[in-house]
């Protein structure tokens, strides 16, 4: 079974700010991945979630007035409610309060045990990155990402072993057991870890931060907020008593994550699996940023773009397909109203929904609404290119064939022929119809609601008689 199942996740959202545009392109990549394996007769599962837990998150309950626990309910909603919004297939939607998130983590902690000691521990903090920054990474003293200078923290922690794993992290990463794409990414996880890994604290004394789950055996710490999040991807599909769901997913196909926080998921993530023995994933798909304006979309800059707002005036295909194609897979890539709308209009009302308004309407008009079914065999190679995360390539593939089916059309003139030899003109429209068909079924996983449409349209050799536009022009 495992080897004709798919499980792909996201990151799970940190709980602290409405979702915004970069995050959409994940779930829309992660939902993609799903459906297309899901088409081609995979068992899929794709999770996504909420990171609840951590330092920044209490204190900014705390400066609302208002407990962690309803500070996190209020936000996690947000992205619950994003998911119905883009449409998304999520199987599940894990949150890390969930009780059974909980006990999972706690198990994971008591299978690496022979790894985890205590120690004293000083360095310098980013609230930020809920995580310790070298100071030969700071820029004039503060965090480059957050523009805030981290506090000097000294406590008493639990430690993993994390210099323990690193030959053995490298034999993954280098064999492709343990796949990381791009290969930039891959090329700059194997120089940090040649660059030295340390062991990393993994608890906070509850003096300091009671918000977390509880280290087991010792109520007076609580999990550091990565090592609880990480565990999401195995304790949503039942780690914690070894359920049929997680033997059939376990270990998942794809990891599905921003640039920021590849180091999390394709060094210390692995090493606390081989700590516990298990299997680590087989592939880390690190994207790119969405920038605005020339910058990286961030919280603390305030220049963050909401999809909500897209979604719902344009609908969700349309930013769906800008997300997938027009920010590079392997690249960082730009966000604007303007070229937005300049793509839905070219590529999607002017290629895409009039080649089906135009060809539907020709067979209305020369055959009666109806078209003879053709076997059509477009090998688009889209399997290798989703095998490689390049949903840009894979839509250009599709918009291409599209492209030549509306210059075919331009060529053949059915509405000239006709005059002369019908016969030729119904037979042409049934090629182009079935074409069509076909790209659509190869859509379903990208366009979805769109995908459905044209399906609907072109059905058992019959043409709607009534066909509107797929995507209505613009104001």
């Amino acid at each position: 079974m495992k080897k004709n199942s798919y499980y792909v996740t996201t990151s799970i959202a940190y709980a602290n700010a409405k979702p915004h545009i970069g995050y959409a392109m994940e779930l829309f990549e992660a939902d993609t991945l799903a459906r297309f394996y899901q088409n081609h007769g995979r068992y899929s599962f794709f999770l996504t979630g909420t990171d609840e837990h951590g330092q920044k998150l209490k204190e900014v309950a705390e400066k609302e007035g208002i407990s962690a626990k309803e500070y996190v309910d209020k936000l996690s909603a947000n992205f619950q409610e994003l998911t119905k919004l883009l449409q998304l297939r999520n199987d599940k939607f894990v949150r890390t309060t969930d009780e059974d998130h909980k006990k999972a983590a706690q198990k994971l902690w008591q299978a690496c045990s022979k790894d985890i000691y205590m120690g004293d521990y000083s360095g310098l903090y980013c609230v930020g990155h809920e995580a310790y920054i070298k100071e030969s990474d700071l820029v004039e003293g503060k965090c480059p990402e957050h523009k805030s200078e981290p506090q000097k923290m000294e406590l008493k922690s639990y430690f993993f072993a994390l210099s323990k794993y690193a030959d053995k992290l490298k034999e993954l990463i280098m064999s492709g057991e343990l796949r990381i794409v791009p290969e930039k990414r891959k090329n700059e996880i194997l120089s940090f870890i040649d660059s030295g890994l340390e062991d990393i604290s993994i608890s906070r004394p509850k003096t300091q931060l009671d918000w977390g789950i509880d280290v087991p055996g010792d109520h007076s710490h609580v999990m550091y907020v990565w090592f609880d999040a990480l565990s999401n991807y195995i304790s949503a599909i039942g780690y914690v008593d070894d359920s049929d769901e997680y033997k059939k997913f376990w270990p998942a196909n794809a990891h599905v994550i921003g640039k920021d926080i590849a180091r999390f998921h394709c060094v210390i993530w692995p090493a606390m699996l081989l700590s516990a023995g298990l299997e680590t994933p087989r592939s880390v798909y690190v994207h790119g940023f969405i920038s605005s304006g020339g910058h990286k979309m961030s919280k603390s800059l305030g220049n963050v773009i909401d999809p909500v707002d897209f979604v719902e005036k344009y609908g969700v295909d349309p930013v769906r397909y800008y997300l997938l194609r027009y920010i590079p897979s392997y690249n960082d890539g730009d966000f604007s109203k303007e070229k937005f709308e300049e793509v839905y209009q070219s590529d999607l009302a002017n290629n895409l929904g009039n080649l089906v308004s135009r060809v539907a309407a020709m067979i209305n008009k020369y055959s009666d609404g109806i078209y003879d079914s053709k076997k059509v065999q477009n090998d688009l190679g889209l399997e290798d290119l989703m095998d490689d995360f390049k949903f840009d390539k894979a839509l250009e593939q599709i918009f291409s064939k599209l492209d030549s089916l509306n210059v075919a059309i331009e060529q053949f003139k059915p509405w000239e022929i006709a005059k002369t030899d019908l016969g030729s003109t119904k037979d042409f429209l049934s090629g182009v119809a079935c074409e069509v068909i076909d790209l659509a079924n190869e859509l379903k996983a990208f366009l979805p609601e769109t995908a459905e449409k044209i399906l609907n349209v072109f059905k058992d050799g019959k043409v709607t008689s009534d066909v509107k536009p797929l995507f209505p022009r613009l104001d």
